[in-house]
């Protein structure tokens, strides 16, 4: 079978790159000989609800307004991870993905409630390198990333966190992202799945069910020693 990923709303939500997760997802499924190919939907399109993975990226608060309301109309997303679909939520997406957002005008909107969390916006605005320590042995090694934005996301007690923060600020100075059933958020970029391969073998790993044999990879373990020490780690 054809693994599929379905890239969500690109020219909304692609500010930061993050169309780069869903290539990451592909080749390295593909250099593993696991077929799988992109799905892309635009705004406008139906979402599809057959689809094993779905990749969701960043973008300004206009955008996701815009966002929202189109998969409400078009809940296919919705519906696959409610059989179990692997869905990444970035920046944007956690946002979204939530019970509800306030926009830094104050104004309150209500989510997807595919996770247990809120998001308001804070007092300033988060830019520069994170790292952070996985959390409940998700993966192994360190997680690195870029973040760039004003929000603040509380977790309620269905969702865990993805990462505790050594560097950063990510969802509030203290944890960054979240986790719940196979639903995986952050505020990362860079894109983040290039930038830890780890994690992109955890979400093939949910969505193939297969135990994943490793990649020798040497630009990757560059990028992440470069990424590290620009954090200053």
């Amino acid at each position: 079978m054809t693994v599929s990923i379905a890239l969500v709303l690109p020219d909304l939500l692609g500010t930061y790159g993050d169309f780069g997760n869903a290539v990451v997802l592909e080749k390295r499924m593909t250099w593993r000989g696991i077929p799988a190919e992109i799905v892309t939907v635009k705004f406008g399109e139906s979402v599809p609800s057959s689809c094993d993975i779905y990749v969701v990226g960043g973008g300004e608060d206009t955008a996701q307004t815009l966002a929202v309301r189109h998969l409400r109309e078009h809940p296919g997303m919705q519906r696959a991870a409610q059989r179990g679909a692997v869905v990444l939520g970035v920046c944007a997406g956690i946002q979204i993905f939530g019970e509800s957002f306030t926009r830094a005008d104050q104004v309150t909107h209500g989510g997807l409630g595919l996770i247990d969390s809120t998001s308001h916006a804070g007092g300033s605005r988060a830019i520069g390198e994170v790292v952070a320590t996985p959390a409940n042995g998700l993966f192994e090694g360190m997680l690195t990333g870029f973040e760039n934005h004003q929000g603040r996301t509380v977790l309620g007690p269905s969702a865990r966190p993805l990462a505790h923060v050594k560097v950063g600020t990510g969802n509030d100075g203290s944890v960054e992202g979240a986790v719940q059933g196979r639903i995986l958020c952050t505020y990362l970029h860079g894109p983040v799945l290039p930038r830890n391969p780890q994690l992109a073998d955890l979400l093939i790993k949910w969505a193939t069910g297969d135990e994943l044999a490793p990649l020798d990879l040497p630009a990757v373990d560059r990028l992440r020693v470069e990424r590290a020490k620009a954090a200053g780690v």
